[in-house]
């Protein structure tokens, strides 16, 4: 009875511990600086009231649209958008000036506007149809509207990265036959601009906002009731419940619980904020310093979005954009997420040997079996939605069926039964948590589609190609550093649509297949979250750890040396992607793989058995190296180097064994 009230005590402390070590507030201070589209107006009263009602009926209009599927694209993408960009300017300030208590009449005035111009697509749907391209004075003025509404609510979510690059676009619209050299162009009227980014499905009302009136805002929703029913705090428990006891065993919590919820979620700082608050304060009582704590959950948090089934809802863009059965990607994106995080398991593990750090007392880890007899029927909506995959359901079929199954399996316990008012709530924050989304989508439409009316994609892959001189190797180094830049201060959504459209014909143009192709723009563009000089995920995890925020960032890049190695895995070896592969051969590639990214981490952690020395490093890194390329007679080499390693680090071992 006594050593039983002391374990509660202690938990108690530790409780207390991490709650001076930051607060609530704290947690939205961060998240509200580094993402903005989390920086929402604080309402009350009617305002509130009047919001909430306009955000369940988006939510409401949306599962009619999907249950039903019997409305024209064009017309479910403007009402979609009328919704999105009104709440967006009723939600979020034009500035920090303003008061975000209440709504100013200005963004009364520009929801009301941004309302006219998306309805008055549905309104003269059939006249914009009939005239087949043809537009006139009031459509131009329309379009051109529209247009700057998109970029106003990109500004308001987004921020400034996202805008000067659609604003470079544009201005690469209208100047293209003063620009020298290949990427020059004829040029483009103020009236083609307006007709074809607004008024086709070539612009803002294309694909990336198709995808998000459907299967996109559908997963949002179920993210939304997943969250209700506690699913963070219980993929923590689980987490704890299976590695807290290990050496370094708070971090590697952060490692699984960030990518299971990463995958949900389609923000890596928001992942960063909601998982980091508990498993940063826990890393650093246990030893690891304030930059390394940090750099693992921004290292997790991002490579969340490259974990299927969601992948932060990039998934789905990718199946429409290349024309591929969505569970053929997100099967593909299996091997690769989970030899990221495989990488980020064992820089943390050898961290944790190197400075002889234990795991956490049993004392304080929640049993396995308690965890998923109170919590454990959370995973059926998973369970679910994968099932319906499999079975060759539509995405959102599948999101709609998943959803339902939250709703159910809620109900199994008192913790997670819902009421109505969660359900309620679930639709108002499921259509908030899109906006985001919207915004991006709907931005990254203008640049669609500057890059299909002047050809700029073709242009781009043949300059990277040019510059490379063809050579393969090259190409993808140059279309690394392209997806790296074009990635930063971006949200996953529109972040892949931009770098597989600029990006990726460079690829193709060489023969690479086109899901590797896809997928090695996506990785990189993603990892920018991580990557100096911005690396978003990483300066808001240091923002909880209380670290230097770039070298959180340079911590984070060395953990996520995985992920700048896998893309070139698959593009030299498109079975790694489940792509005309055997079972052997897979196995074989995998096995390696798993000991390349395993030797790399080491070397870049430096200890293996005892430190590592200079030569030991660069044998064990570039025996790593040549596993990872998964061809035979580089394994072969790579073999070689990592048992010369290793025979010197048993013997450094026993030496120091024999010396005690």
């Amino acid at each position: 009875m006594t050593d039983k009230k002391n374990n509660d005590n202690n938990d108690i402390d530790i409780i207390q511990d991490i709650e001076e070590e930051i607060s609530q507030e704290k947690v939205d201070e961060i998240l509200r600086k580094y993402d903005k589209g989390s920086d929402f107006r604080n309402l009350s009263g009617k305002a509130n009231i009047i919001i909430s009602i306009i955000l369940f009926c988006f939510s409401a209009f949306q599962l009619y649209t999907a249950i039903f599927l019997g409305m024209e694209p064009m017309i479910l993408r403007s009402i979609h958008l009328a919704f999105g960009l009104s709440l967006v300017f009723l939600l979020y300030p034009a500035s920090k000036k303003w008061p975000k208590d209440k709504i100013h009449p200005m963004d009364i005035i520009t929801a009301a506007v941004a309302v006219v111009v998306c309805m008055y697509v549905v309104v003269f749907y059939k006249d914009i149809v009939y005239r087949m391209g043809l537009i006139t004075s009031t459509d131009m003025i329309i379009g051109l509207l529209a247009v700057l509404l998109v970029l106003e609510a990109a500004r308001r979510v987004i921020g400034l990265p996202m805008v000067v690059i659609s604003l470079l676009f544009i201005a690469y619209a209208f100047l293209g036959p003063y620009i020298p050299g290949k990427l020059a162009h004829r040029g483009v009227s103020l009236n083609n601009f307006a007709q074809h980014i607004f008024f086709t499905t070539e612009g803002i009302m294309g694909l990336p906002i198709g995808v998000s009136s459907t299967f996109i805002f559908m997963f949002l929703l179920f993210g939304a009731y997943l969250e209700k029913t506690g699913m963070g705090e219980f993929f923590i428990n689980l987490a704890n419940s299976v590695s807290g006891s290990s050496p370094g065993g708070p971090a590697k919590v952060a490692v699984i619980s960030s990518g299971c919820m990463g995958t949900l979620s389609g923000s890596s700082v928001a992942n960063v904020v909601g998982t980091g608050s508990f498993t940063i304060p826990m890393m650093k009582k246990l030893g690891y310093k304030n930059e390394f704590a940090g750099a693992v959950e921004a290292t997790a948090s991002t490579g969340g979005q490259l974990m299927p089934p969601i992948m932060g809802a990039a998934a789905f863009l990718m199946s429409e954009i290349t024309n591929t059965p969505y569970f053929t990607i997100i099967k593909a994106a299996a091997i690769p997420a989970l030899l990221y995080y495989f990488g980020v398991w064992a820089g943390v593990h050898f961290e944790a040997k190197k400075l002889k750090l234990i795991g956490l007392p049993k004392d304080q880890i929640p049993k396995l079996s308690h965890v998923m007899k109170t919590r454990g029927h959370l995973i059926i909506p998973i369970v679910v939605v994968m099932y319906l995959l499999i079975k060759g359901y539509s995405p959102i079929r599948a999101a709609l069926g998943a959803t339902a199954s939250t709703l159910i399996c809620s109900a199994f316990a008192k913790d997670t039964r819902m009421s109505l008012r969660d359900i309620v709530d679930g639709l108002i924050k499921g259509a908030k948590s899109s906006l985001t989304v919207i915004s991006a989508c709907a931005c990254a439409g203008i640049i669609i589609g500057v890059v299909t009316q002047t050809g700029l994609g073709l242009k781009m892959g043949s300059v990277i190609v040019g510059m490379a001189r063809g050579n393969l190797f090259l190409t993808l180094f140059f279309t690394m550093i392209t997806s790296l830049i074009l990635g930063i201060g971006v949200p996953t959504t529109a972040n892949y649509v931009i770098t597989s459209t600029i990006a990726a014909p460079a690829l193709l143009m060489l023969g690479v297949e086109l899901i590797p192709a896809h997928m090695f723009v996506f990785y990189f563009g993603i990892i920018a979250d991580v990557t100096p000089p911005v690396c978003l995920a990483a300066v808001a995890a240091s923002g909880i750890a209380k670290s230097e925020p770039m070298r959180t960032g340079v911590q984070a890049t060395r953990l996520a040396i995985a992920a700048f190695l896998i893309p070139y895995i698959f593009v030299m070896s498109p079975q790694m992607l489940m792509i005309n592969t055997s079972p052997l051969v897979l196995i074989f590639d995998i096995i390696t793989a798993v000991i390349g990214v395993a030797c790399v981490a080491i070397a870049l952690t430096g200890y293996y058995k005892t430190n590592l020395s200079i030569i030991e490093k660069v044998l064990f890194a570039a025996g790593g190296v040549m596993l990872v390329m998964t061809k035979v007679h580089f394994v072969i080499i790579g073999a070689v180097f990592i048992a010369l390693v290793y025979l010197m680090q048993k013997r450094k071992d026993k030496a120091a064994l024999n010396s005690i």
